[in-house]
């Protein structure tokens, strides 16, 4: 095979393969920013009044609602703005390149191992509690412990391991263009004549 047409395979794939990183990349961060989104979303719910599956937070998240309704809605909605932002700004970091994008970035793969140790961590010892083989000596919350190991903590975990994913994908695809630059460089060593034995 000629040295033009294997340049051009080798363009070809490295295109494709740039294509499905991309793909990979936006699906990832879109399934990160749903399960934030819907993170804030329960957090807003309870900071406007609602209680429905408040209880499996934790009865004090209950107790906290009753006792000092003005001061929860106000902590549970700066906690929903935080949980929204968090969840959407990596995207928008990764498709605008702000300012501070490195930092952005960094910040991301920072809450992103924080989320999947956490959310792990939470789940797996729930589960350990709802299975029997942890029994807390003052007995649990069925509730509560339902529901940080059927939604909210897998909903973290999710959500970590989404950004980490398109995290490194978008890493990995970005470096991608510096090296197809590099190889442009190099110029066919024959003509592209040559291909067909003309001289």
């Amino acid at each position: 095979m000629c040295p033009t047409a294997i340049g051009f395979y080798r363009k070809s794939m490295q295109r494709q393969s740039v294509g499905r990183g991309s793909r990979i990349a936006t699906l990832a961060f879109t399934t990160a920013a749903i399960a934030g989104l819907l993170h804030g979303a329960a957090s807003l719910y309870w900071a406007v009044g609602g209680r429905w599956q408040l209880e499996s937070v934790g009865g004090w998240a209950v107790e906290l609602a009753d006792e000092h309704p003005i001061g929860s809605g106000i902590g549970l909605g700066l906690l929903a703005v935080l949980k929204a932002l968090a969840a959407v700004v990596p995207a928008i970091n990764e498709r605008w390149h702000s300012p501070f994008y490195r930092a952005v970035r960094s910040c991301s793969w920072a809450g992103g191992v924080l989320l999947v140790v956490w959310g792990g961590m939470s789940a797996l010892s729930a589960w350990a509690v709802l299975t029997g083989l942890i029994r807390p000596s003052g007995g649990y919350d069925s509730a509560t412990m339902i529901g940080h190991a059927v939604v909210w903590d897998p909903l973290f975990l999710i959500w970590g391991s989404a950004l980490l994913t398109a995290l490194w994908v978008s890493g990995t695809t970005q470096t991608r263009p510096a090296e197809r630059s590099e190889t442009s460089r190099i110029s066919d060593p024959l003509p592209e004549a040559h291909c067909f034995g003309q001289r």
